[in-house]
């Protein structure tokens, strides 16, 4: 049976739980990360030298990073959610890329600043900076669904990419770190409610953010 390593709250780790709902495998998770701690031991350093989460272990084959992960397990499982069309495919790497290289770092101290910091600590003048960067990265995908159409992120089709991201819009869309002048963006607000119907969404990612 697949084993997953990684605490509920990690955004990084509810991708991959979502898209286990999506290909419904059957696996064993164990916590890891922050008061769990775990990552810092040498076993697990053997399998993942960064002690970060999620890993995977599945038949003896171990995998760390969860949007390779998520390739993986698409692919290994045939799932229509990782498109064989080469250019269908290239689009959705290219929007999971797009979450690691500028929306992640964009949006981090958004909610790091309002939901891991105590409200005596945060650093509001880095956190509007975030909430202002963060919603410029929204504009891009609000404009990019727009021209395709929706109701997914690369048109009628979900994809990967769509869970990757959802994972993210659940920040922005959240209580929990909504702050003064952040831009509503109707086509990404439809998208959202779109994927918001999914059980693995409901299941692992609509909950309170902590």
């Amino acid at each position: 049976m697949l084993k997953l390593w990684g605490r509920l709250n990690s955004v990084n780790v509810k991708k991959v739980l979502w898209l286990l709902d999506e290909l419904a495998l059957p696996y064993e998770r164990v916590d890891a990360g922050m008061e769990h701690g775990v990552v810092n031991e040498p076993r697990y350093r053997a399998m993942n030298p960064n002690g970060r989460i999620p890993t995977i272990e599945d038949a003896g084959f171990v995998l760390w990073e969860s949007n390779s992960i998520l390739r993986y397990l698409a692919m290994k499982h045939g799932s229509v959610l990782y498109p064989v069309d080469p250019a269908a495919r290239a689009s959705a790497d290219r929007w999971m890329d797009w979450q690691l290289s500028t929306l992640g770092p964009a949006e981090r101290n958004l909610f790091w600043g309002l939901v891991r910091t105590p409200p005596e600590k945060r650093d509001m003048a880095s956190v509007m900076a975030a909430a202002k960067a963060a919603g410029e990265c929204w504009a891009m995908l609000e404009a990019h669904i727009a021209r395709t159409g929706g109701p997914h992120i690369d048109g009628a089709a979900m994809t990967i990419a769509d869970i990757v991201l959802g994972c993210y819009a659940r920040r922005w869309f959240g209580e929990e770190v909504r702050v003064e002048g952040m831009p509503h963006f109707p086509m990404l607000a439809a998208w959202y409610a779109k994927i918001g119907e999914r059980p693995g969404f409901a299941r692992w990612v609509a909950a309170p953010l902590t």
